[in-house]
């Protein structure tokens, strides 16, 4: 091949090449499979690598070097770094808006007309990354900087080609200066963070952590392997001056840059609200975390009008979804006893707001947890909350300590245990629990949980009723509750003829309950309504599951060798026997009937539930499911068949799409049900 059909047949090489990078990575389609588009780039770099004198700092090539990096060179910016300032409700951005309206009308000294003046607002998601400052001259890619301290930056460069969304020639030949987000993916990132727990390194917090981290990487191939993306939203330099914000961002478009689609021009403030309301909704099921919504004036010349304070635009302003981690002062520890007995401390916290509710406590989980964190009484921790999970510390900091600080200390008595309130660690666990697992305290707690909405469903007999009863001596075990007679109650202080007549009828509408709910108002510690169910599923009956062995327990999937064993020890136990005797004299429990569930979407599949839903409850979902067939989880493995999803998902629906588990949102849910 002579060379002047070389250089020919490298430009269409370069021209095809970049077009299916543009396709597939800032479009998302895929005209040719990655194996034909991976044999074009070998064949661009072998005709480089014969005739170096036409390889060009744009060919696809160079998107990743060769050589580790020795060092970052400071840069410094051409155009001064900013970030916005923050609101978090509707009322900062009214006082926003008042501030830039006032301002206006004296246009920087300068009277204005009275002429009314008609804002709109240009919205774009604020994704949770790094920025990154773009340098382009003559169209191709001159230097990549990071923000550093606004005014000096970091040349990134070799590091910054290997993001394929980044262009590295332009659809036009102009210099200009873009600025952009450089971010991670979901996928992404739990697969980095998979791969560092394989090599047993310590995982990335966040996201952001991993983006500014893998682009100060010295070597731009492991900066390659992490697939790092980006999206442009600004011009920062250029010669021309824009209109509007949205004719800028198609320019950056029109010049082959990828821009964010989630994007909305609000006639006025309270449509920019509504945008952030519907964002704030569904932000968890983009592939991308966002941290709020970017309000920018629509208007190029209110924007050049109001220009900048000392390190913010006035004419933008970032508007922040609640925070989901926060700082505050833990107050004290409290252990909490629970109806079996088993001792859970709570942190007692200085009252936050997090996440869009005022949050005062959060779960240690046991006492090895706390020497996990080392957490005092005193000290200043940051508290997380994902999606529906509980408040939950994340981290001391030690730094704001004081010096006669004394580590926490598990004490020896628990008030909560009654008696003598002696505690016990469980064998082969990390739990405390009472040593009288049969104390006043527990009673009430294990009668409460008897008659809960999801075992035999008495309300009447809730919360301070069932402590009265039981002060009084009229229950001292769940059989009493069926014993009990008009003259017992009615005489009482705080009831009457209608109300003991009311609270009997209740009682005994209850005399006859499914053989799951009975399994879950006996309180058999590991046992809930996933766990009742299989049971009730695999014996149908009571008094076969009253004589199973360990080894037919084992048996079932989702019952292990702890759950098991625990199932056998309360049938064995003497006491648990005479309760459960005394109990069957009063009501009876029916056998477990499986029903012949037609052809549907969910039968015989496992079935994940997480986040919170519009239509349904979690319960009531649940139902649902089993109702067609299926099978409810309680956690996410490569085995399960389907997460469902709503809002505040969190860390299962990262999770299941690693797993490559099919996933359906509440707003396809319906469609799958009609299946």
């Amino acid at each position: 091949m002579k060379e002047g059909e070389v250089k020919k047949r490298i430009e269409k090489l370069k021209e095809v090449v970049d077009h299916h990078r543009y396709l597939y990575h800032v479009k998302n389609i895929s005209e040719i499979s990655e194996e034909a588009l991976d044999s074009l780039k070998d064949e661009l770099f072998k005709l480089e690598e014969k005739y170096p004198q036409f390889k060009s700092a744009d060919s696809p090539t160079q998107r990743v070097a060769g050589k580790v990096l020795e060092g970052f060179k400071k840069v410094k910016h051409k155009v001064p770094q900013w970030s916005f300032n923050d609101a978090f409700n509707f009322e900062d951005l009214q006082n926003w808006e008042k501030r830039n309206l006032n301002y206006l009308m004296k246009e920087g000294g300068r009277e204005r007309s009275s002429r009314p003046i008609k804002l709109q607002y240009f919205c774009e998601l604020k994704i949770d990354g790094l920025k990154i400052i773009l340098e382009y001259q003559k169209g191709i890619l001159f230097r990549a900087t990071t923000r550093g301290d606004g005014r000096v930056g970091e040349d990134v460069t070799e590091n910054i080609k290997t993001i394929q969304s980044i262009p590295l020639k332009l659809n036009k030949v102009v210099d200009i200066i873009v600025e952009g987000e450089v971010y991670i993916s979901k996928k992404n990132f739990e697969l980095v963070n998979q791969k560092q727990k394989k090599e047993g390194k310590e995982l990335y917090a966040n996201p952001r952590n991993l983006a500014a981290g893998t682009l100060r990487q010295l070597d731009p191939k492991i900066v390659a392997e992490r697939k790092l993306d980006a999206w442009i939203y600004d011009v920062a330099l250029y010669e021309k001056k824009f209109k509007t914000q949205k004719e800028e961002m198609e320019f950056l478009e029109e010049l082959g840059f990828k821009v964010n689609q989630n994007r909305f021009l609000a006639k006025d403030l309270k449509e920019a609200w509504d945008f952030y309301q519907k964002i704030s909704k569904k932000k968890d099921k983009f592939d991308y975390w966002i941290d709020g919504v970017v309000l920018k004036i629509n208007d190029g010349e209110i924007q050049e009008i109001l220009g900048y304070t000392g390190k913010a635009p006035r004419w933008g302003i970032a508007l922040k979804f609640p925070a989901e981690q926060k700082t505050t002062i833990l107050k004290d520890i409290h252990l909490q006893v629970g109806r079996t007995g088993v001792i859970t401390p709570v942190a007692i916290l200085e009252p936050v707001e997090l996440a869009g509710t005022t949050v005062s406590r959060a779960t240690l989980h046991n006492e090895d947890e706390i020497k996990r964190l080392d957490v005092r009484i005193g000290d200043t921790v940051i508290v997380e909350k994902a999606g529906d999970i509980i408040p939950k510390i994340v981290k001391v900091l030690k730094e704001f300590r004081e010096k006669n600080s004394k580590p926490y200390k598990f004490p020896k008595i628990v008030p909560g245990c009654g008696g003598k309130g002696e505690i016990e660690r469980v064998p082969g666990q990390v739990a405390y629990r009472c040593k009288d697992r049969n104390s006043h305290q527990l009673l009430q707690r294990k009668l409460a949980y008897f008659v809960s909405k999801k075992a035999f469903d008495i309300s009447g007999l809730g919360g301070k009723i069932m402590e009265k009863f039981i002060d009084l001596n009229l229950i001292s075990e769940p059989a009493d509750i069926f014993t009990l007679e008009f003259g017992d109650i009615a005489d009482l202080e705080g009831f009457g003829e209608k109300s003991a007549n009311n609270l009997l009828r209740e009682i005994n509408e209850r005399r006859k309950i499914s053989l799951v709910r009975f399994l879950i108002a006996l309180g058999i510690e590991e046992v809930g309504e996933e766990t009742a169910q299989l049971l009730a599923e695999n014996f149908g009956s009571l008094e076969k599951i009253r004589r199973a062995s360990k080894e037919e327990l084992e048996k079932i999937e989702g019952i292990g060798e702890v759950m098991a064993q625990k199932i056998v020890d309360y049938f064995n136990d003497p006491h648990n026997q005479k309760i459960i005797s005394n109990l069957l004299k009063e009501v009876k429990v029916e056998k477990f009937q499986k029903e012949e569930v037609a052809d549907n979407y969910f039968k015989g599949k496992k079935i994940l539930i997480t986040g919170t839903f519009e239509k349904y409850s979690r319960d009531e979902l649940k139902e649902i499911i089993r109702r067609l067939g299926g099978k409810n989880l309680s956690s996410i493995s490569k085995t399960t068949d389907i997460l469902l999803a709503g809002e505040k998902a969190g860390s299962k629906l990262e999770k299941a799409k690693a797993f490559g588990t099919e996933i359906i949102f509440e707003k396809d849910l319906e469609k799958f049900l009609k299946k």
